[in-house]
Parts: structure tokens; C-alpha cells; sequence
């Protein structure tokens, strides 16, 4: 069996640490990924992997607890999102350098949303942080990315489980990550420290809605709404291709915010690969 495969990474926030111990799992089975596309935190950790930093990445954010990822949080006065993602993307570039997606070894497609045309955009050449960037920008919490006079937020809004990108990809396999599957009984992982949400909503308290329990609220909605309206689409795109191997990660096994749980969610997602590869094996 040739074990070539293109590689489809979903969104789903904190969630897509999973894509770190897919692509991990698929490595030890002697897999060669050979095009990956990625949406949001698919299009993070699928464009690192494709310039060969993602090892880097992974020892970068195994070190995050509450405080730490709190501190990346950098604030927005634009009316468009509360956080600009500098702070972050900062770190990143020092990680990643100055790239253009055509140079990467690993064809790679990053998928956001031209939020004023209302499309699907696919980012197949520029530079990479940039398309990165443009794809992650959960409208409301991020401030979009403006490309080429084009205003760009989360490919989630449209496609939050992008295959269409690698029909064309010359793999005899196509695999995917989900994070929007059908919730499940996720870890219970008690913890010493006082969560991350709890630190989080309490910076946001001090600092962006003076208080406001209603604002707080609305921001629970709207991130429950995402998560709700990807996992609906994502079933649209399943029905239209199934990849030959399918990894469901539940869309409950942690937060979406939940950044400080890197190892946890990475263990999750290679266990979860292991089992859908050694499925799929059986099956051929």
C-alpha cells in the first residue's frame, strides 16, 4: 500500500492542538503527507508543519499555562475585534522567519473568508504568516486581516473543513481532522490553578467591558454559535467527500480558548488518529 496522503486540518480554536498529534501519528505509521490545507488553527499548525517549524511550535506552546497564554492577549481599539494577534504572531515570526507558501517543500493551502464578497478564499502563494493570519481571525475576537485591499476573517465562516482544496492533490489518500464531531464524554482533567477562562474573562472584565456580565455573555454565545455553525457545515462537507480516513476530534474535549492545554489536547488527537489510521488499515 502506497502510504502517501493529503492532509485536510479543521478549525476549532484550541481544539486544533489534536492537528499536532495527528500529524504525529501519521508520521510513526510511515505515512508521507504530501499537500495539507487547513482552515483557522487547521491553517496554523498545517502551514508550520509544511515549512517544517512545527516541532518548534509544539515546544513553544507545551510551555503555555493560564498566566502565559493571557499575556498574548493584546487588545484592540479598532471596533472590529478585541484582540490585534500581534503578540502572537510576533512569536511566530521568530519561529517561522519570512516565507512565501510557493516555497514551502509541502504544497500547502490556507483557507480564510473575504468577508465583503462573501467567498472562500484559498491561499496558495504569498507570505505565509499573512495567509495564516487572515485565516484565524474569528470574527469579533480578532481584528481581520486586510490583504490586497480585501478584508479577510476565519475560513470557518465558510468552510471550516476544507478537502476541496486537495481534490486535485496527487495522493492515492486524503485525510482529515474534524474538531467540530458530535461531543462526547471529553477528559475531566482536574486542574490546580485557576482556569484560563477564568483568568481570561477576568482580564477582559478589567480591561474591555468594565464589568458588563451582558457583553461577557454574548461573547459565550457568539463563541458557542461558531462552534455550532461549523460543526453544521462541516456535515454539508463531509456528505459532498468523505476522506479515506477520518479523524473526530469532539468538539467538547476542551474550550476553544482553552491554549494552555497543549500536551492534554495533542495526546487526544494522536490517540484518536491511531485509531482511525488502524481502521482504515484493517479495512484495505
Amino acid at each position: 500500500m502506497k502510504k502517501e496522503i493529503s492532509l485536510v486540518l479543521g478549525s476549532g480554536g484550541a481544539r486544533g492542538y489534536a492537528h499536532i498529534g495527528a500529524i504525529e501519528a501519521f508520521e510513526e505509521a510511515g505515512y508521507t503527507i504530501t499537500a495539507v490545507s487547513g482552515c483557522s488553527m487547521g491553517a496554523l499548525v498545517g502551514g508550520l508543519y509544511a515549512c517544517g517549524k512545527l516541532d518548534a511550535y509544539r515546544r513553544w506552546v507545551s510551555g503555555f499555562d493560564a498566566m502565559s497564554v493571557v499575556k498574548l492577549l493584546d487588545l484592540s481599539f479598532a471596533g472590529s475585534g478585541i484582540l490585534r494577534g500581534d503578540k502572537v504572531f510576533e512569536e511566530l515570526r521568530a519561529i517561522v522567519g519570512d516565507l512565501r507558501i510557493e516555497a514551502l517543500p509541502i504544497p500547502f493551502t490556507a483557507v480564510a473568508t473575504d468577508i465583503h464578497a462573501q467567498k472562500e478564499v484559498w491561499f496558495q502563494q504569498g507570505d505565509l504568516l499573512d495567509a495564516i493570519r487572515a485565516s484565524i481571525a474569528v470574527p469579533s475576537v480578532f481584528t481581520p486581516k486586510v490583504i490586497g485591499g480585501r478584508t479577510f476573517v476565519d475560513g470557518g465562516v465558510m468552510n471550516p473543513l476544507p478537502t476541496a482544496p486537495l481534490f486535485s492533490a496527487h495522493a492515492p489518500i486524503m485525510a482529515a481532522v474534524d474538531l467540530n464531531a458530535p461531543h462526547k464524554a471529553a477528559f475531566d482533567e482536574a486542574e490546580a490553578e485557576t482556569s484560563f477562562q477564568d483568568k481570561a474573562l477576568a482580564f477582559m472584565r478589567k480591561n474591555i467591558f468594565a464589568g458588563s456580565s451582558e457583553q461577557l455573555n454574548a461573547m459565550k454565545v457568539l463563541n458557542a454559535s461558531l462552534d455550532a455553525m461549523q460543526n453544521r457545515i462541516t456535515r454539508y462537507v463531509l456528505a459532498a467527500r468523505m476522506p479515506e480516513i477520518m479523524i473526530e476530534i469532539p468538539g467538547n474535549i476542551c474550550e476553544s480558548y482553552d491554549f494552555h492545554k497543549a500536551e492534554t489536547v495533542i495526546a487526544y488527537g494522536k490517540e484518536a488518529a491511531k485509531r482511525a489510521i488502524a481502521a482504515y488499515e484493517k479495512n484495505q
